[in-house]
């Protein structure tokens, strides 16, 4: 009896012993069954994440005609003016600064026009505002110039040499600028500074003083610096479309600078023939010339509805991006792309169909299975395993 007692609880210690190890190797496949799930594209397992949900911080717009109307209205007509230009240039004149040379003509009085004789220049012999803003004449001794008008200065010295003159007649013109400057710099044929004259200095005659932008330039994106202040203007507009609201009346000490084009590009990535960087240039490209420029989308592996571009929303944006979906189920809607321009640094990105990619990582993970075509071939696999 007691031999009976001993075997049974030594076989009760086996049995237990057998259960540990079978539920600790259940356990550990388990865990492995997770891990890979939870690492497999296209899976829905729910999974705690430290980082806030990326669906939250885009918007997303299906590439439509209605969308692609209101982009269209929202543009500026390349024929209206520019009133505040217009008004501007009416209103312009030139006021003396220190360094400029002033040629100042008193008719009947040669002595008083021209000291240094005719064999030297009006800018040579002219009467040069000091950094005080004043140049000495003879006779009335110091004028002030500074801050004032050609006219102004002439009614003063009109004025003051009636004392010495019987009705003098005066005349007064630059005859060198030299204190006021505009500076241009970066992509243009020949950088430097360009000086404000009594002829008013537009955004297009500065550019066309140094021989226009290089090829080489970014045209829709020229920054004005003015008075610690900057502004974004296209010249691409102004130049090829006529877009005369970003012209500008340059004023002394702005500073023009016409960047380089090297970051104008796109990104087409996912099931496309040619993935890679696509670059824009000056001119920009449609949704269909960049997946065209691609090779195309890769039918057999890509979605016809997922073409997506990924545009950066600005930094004061509560989202962090806005996508647009274009939906080529039907091949007529690759006319909707070639209507939707990319911008700079855009990413276009093409997704594959949820039965290629989870084809895909199977595949990947048991490369004895043959996919697609080997349907019956796995199920007697699986059942044998």
């Amino acid at each position: 009896m007691r031999h009976v007692i001993m075997r049974q609880v030594i076989t009760r210690q086996v049995i237990m012993r057998h259960s540990r190890r079978l539920i600790a190797t259940l356990s550990l496949a388990s865990l492995g069954l997770l891990a890979g799930c939870a690492f497999a594209p296209g899976s829905h397992m729910d999974y705690r994440s430290e980082t806030a949900p990326i669906d939250e911080l885009v918007n997303v717009e299906p590439i439509t005609p209605g969308l692609l109307a209101s982009w269209h209205a929202e543009k500026v007509d390349p024929s209206a003016s520019n009133p505040a230009l217009q008004e501007a240039l009416a209103d312009y004149e030139y006021r003396i600064g220190s360094g400029d040379v002033l040629s100042i003509i008193v008719y009947d009085h040669p002595e008083l026009t021209n000291p240094g004789g005719t064999e030297r220049s009006a800018a040579e012999v002219g009467n040069r505002v000091q950094a005080d803003g004043t140049f000495f004449y003879p006779y009335i001794g110091r004028v002030t110039a500074e801050g004032k008008t050609i006219d102004e200065i002439r009614q003063e010295l009109t004025r003051r040499l009636a004392s010495f003159i019987t009705e003098p007649q005066i005349e007064v013109s630059v005859a060198a600028f030299n204190a006021k400057k505009v500076y241009l710099s970066g992509e243009v044929s020949e950088p430097k500074s360009l000086p404000i004259t009594s002829v008013p200095l537009t955004l297009v005659d500065a550019i066309s003083q140094v021989g226009s932008a290089n090829p080489g330039a970014d045209w829709h994106a020229v920054y004005l610096n003015r008075n610690g202040q900057q502004e974004q203007i296209s010249l691409y507009a102004l130049m090829r479309n006529g877009d005369m609201t970003q012209n500008r009346l340059l004023q002394p000490g702005d500073i023009l600078h016409v960047p380089s084009a090297e970051n104008q590009a796109v990104a087409v990535m996912g099931q496309v023939r040619l993935p890679g960087n696509i670059s824009l240039g000056n001119e920009r490209m449609s949704l269909t010339d960049a997946l065209a420029r691609s090779g195309g989308i890769n039918e057999t592996s890509a979605s016809a509805s997922g073409i997506f571009v990924i545009r950066s929303n600005d930094p004061g944006s509560a989202k962090l991006a806005t996508v647009y979906q274009l939906d080529v189920r039907n091949a007529a809607a690759f006319t909707l792309g070639s209507r939707f321009a990319l911008e700079p640094q855009d990413v276009v990105y093409v997704t594959t169909a949820p039965v290629a990619r989870w084809n895909r990582v199977i595949s990947l993970l048991l490369p004895s299975i043959r996919l697609p075509g080997a349907t019956a071939e796995s199920l007697t696999d699986a059942r044998d395993l």
